[in-house]
């Protein structure tokens, strides 16, 4: 004998679609007050541009037609459009520093001489010194290491990674 199972009150009966647990009144009042809430916000968007447009004037906007060099920069931080050139244009600034006679202080009388020629100097003159028995001693006695060349492997600093060396500044980038 067959047995049927008891009547199960989630179970659909006819209609295609569950006619108990949707509410049609509970759907309509969310709706509304989403609604409600999107126009509000909305409203409120609107009245905070409004009063920043108002109250702080960002000026006329820059044209693509205006001379660059009329242009005022903003404040800082700016943000670099060809970092790599900027960089290239920095050292060989530098070097061109480096390699260059120049006044560092003129109502001092302080000038600036090219390395080599300061080295050229050096090993002319020689250096101030002091006798032996003045010197430090003990662990305070620095041991001298090997001597480095300027531009060679242990370069360092902002110019280290570029590969090829700098060209040579002409006269007009002076």
């Amino acid at each position: 004998m067959a047995t049927r199972p008891p009547h199960n009150p989630n179970e659909h009966e006819g209609g295609g679609y569950e006619k108990r647990d949707a509410k049609i009144g509970g759907l309509l009042q969310f709706g509304f007050w989403l609604a409600i809430l999107v126009a509000v916000t909305l409203f409120g968007m609107h009245w905070t541009f409004d009063k920043f447009v108002r109250t702080e004037p960002l000026g006329p906007p820059a044209s693509p037609l205006v001379n660059p060099s009329e242009r005022v920069l903003p404040p800082s931080p700016r943000l670099q459009a060809q970092p790599h050139q900027e960089l290239v244009d920095y050292c060989r600034a530098q070097q061109a520093e480096v390699n260059s006679y120049g006044w560092v202080d003129r109502d001092a009388g302080v000038v600036r001489i090219p390395v080599s020629r300061a080295m050229d100097l050096v090993l002319a003159r020689g250096l101030p010194s002091r006798p032996a028995s003045e010197g430090p001693t003990g662990p305070a006695a620095v041991a001298l290491g090997t001597t480095h060349v300027a531009g060679g492997d242990d370069l360092e600093g902002p110019c280290a990674y570029l590969q090829s060396p700098l060209p040579p500044v002409t006269e007009a980038e002076k």
